[in-house]
């Protein structure tokens, strides 16, 4: 792709970085900045600057916080007895907008895999623990992904959990088929899966 500008060129590199983003579309994108007056361009560059600059994670669970201590960790309303395990912020994100959890979180930060180099040490698996008797803990949802990575990191993780606190309750997010889903365009796994963990017709 020939650039006129080497300023162009240069920042249609750095954003064609970005996750999901060609340089045919960082380059769209760059033109369309160029288009606006500068004040977008700078609004734009300063919330990023402070964006790296300011962010923070909370101490309890990790997640992507503006202080110390996120806002559902701050919570009064939220249920403290239930903790929610995910990979990373953007699960927090997901399941958030069910409006269907109530409890809190702990961001592991990743998941177990040998052929990336992630082992248990990587991990925020040591605060988990670590939060099971500060926060009188009940329950521990593992809500990882349906992937064998995430499988080993659940079991790794059960097993940790049961050597701190035997009688805590684990469970795992259903898996099945989704809403709308044809049977016969499901995988076997997860049709064995959904019937296994069928419930009640009501």
């Amino acid at each position: 792709m020939n650039f006129p500008s080497i300023l162009i060129e240069n920042a249609v590199n750095e954003v064609s970085k970005l996750p999901g983003i060609g340089k045919k579309t960082a380059l769209r994108l760059i033109l369309h900045l160029l288009k606006k007056d500068e004040g977008a361009t700078l609004s734009l560059t300063d919330a990023l600057n402070k964006l790296r600059i300011e962010i923070k994670y909370c101490k309890n669970c990790h997640n992507i916080s503006d202080d110390t201590i996120c806002r559902i960790c701050n919570s009064l309303s939220r249920d403290r007895s239930v903790i929610c395990v995910v990979q990373d912020t953007r699960d927090v994100l997901a399941i958030e907008n069910t409006h269907q959890f109530n409890g809190l979180y702990h961001v592991l930060g990743g998941i177990i895999s040998p052929i990336e180099g992630v082992g248990p040490n990587d991990l925020n698996i040591n605060s988990l623990i670590e939060r099971l008797t500060a926060e009188l803990t009940k329950e521990i949802i593992l809500a990882l992904p349906a992937t064998m990575e995430g499988d080993t990191t659940a079991f790794y993780l059960t097993k940790k959990l049961r050597q701190q606190q035997d009688n805590i309750k684990i469970s795992t997010i259903a898996r099945g088929i989704p809403m709308g889903g044809e049977l016969e365009f499901a995988d076997e796994i997860t049709l064995g899966r959904s019937i296994i963990s069928r419930i009640n017709y009501e």
